[in-house]
């Protein structure tokens, strides 16, 4: 917990640990049914999302969501100038607790969504749970990886428990999409 928000990170990556192809590109053999079940049952339940400017959730209720875009581009706090419910966000200008209240988001569950500096930004800030979900017959070779600057060896898995996080369970979400829940300890 980061005060009164609890942190969760979500993520579909390939079978070695990509989100994106070598483009940058999250490729639409990623793309399955069982996984945005999963990720829109998840945000229903989400105070707010946070992801950078290249990370997308497109799905029915995305424009009503509260969001914060992480960005290096102000110094602090902006509006949004195309969302109403979205602010953007210099981690290094603003704490996250700030933030989140500017944003209308006093307590609550916040997703993580991406991309890989986003991600790893939270592992320095803590996971109360960090959801990943594999592409169990994709591979991305040279794809850009779960984490930036393939962190704590790159593979999402090892980042995790590098950063005290522990697997549970892998779980079959469909015959292609494998879900493992990682929580501290």
């Amino acid at each position: 917990m980061i005060g009164p928000y609890r942190i969760e990170g979500y993520v579909i990556a390939s079978a070695d640990g990509m989100l994106a192809d070598e483009t940058g590109v999250m490729p639409a053999t990623l793309e399955h049914d069982a996984d945005k079940r999963y990720f829109a049952d998840a945000l229903d339940c989400v105070a707010a999302a946070v992801h950078g400017r290249r990370s997308q959730e497109i799905q029915e209720k995305t424009p009503g969501r509260r969001r914060l875009i992480l960005t290096h581009r102000i110094e602090g706090l902006a509006p949004h100038p195309d969302n109403p419910n979205a602010l953007l966000w210099n981690p290094a200008g603003v704490p996250f607790e700030n933030a989140c209240a500017a944003l209308g988001a006093p307590a609550g569950t916040i997703g993580i969504l991406g991309g890989p500096h986003v991600y790893s930004l939270f592992l320095d800030l803590g996971y109360d749970a960090f959801h990943l979900c594999r592409a169990v017959n994709v591979r991305l070779p040279g794809g850009l990886p779960v984490f930036a600057h393939g962190r704590f060896g790159g593979e999402p898995d090892a980042t995790l428990k590098v950063a005290g996080l522990r697997a549970g369970v892998t779980r079959l979400l469909s015959d292609e999409v494998s879900l493992t829940d990682w929580t501290p300890g």
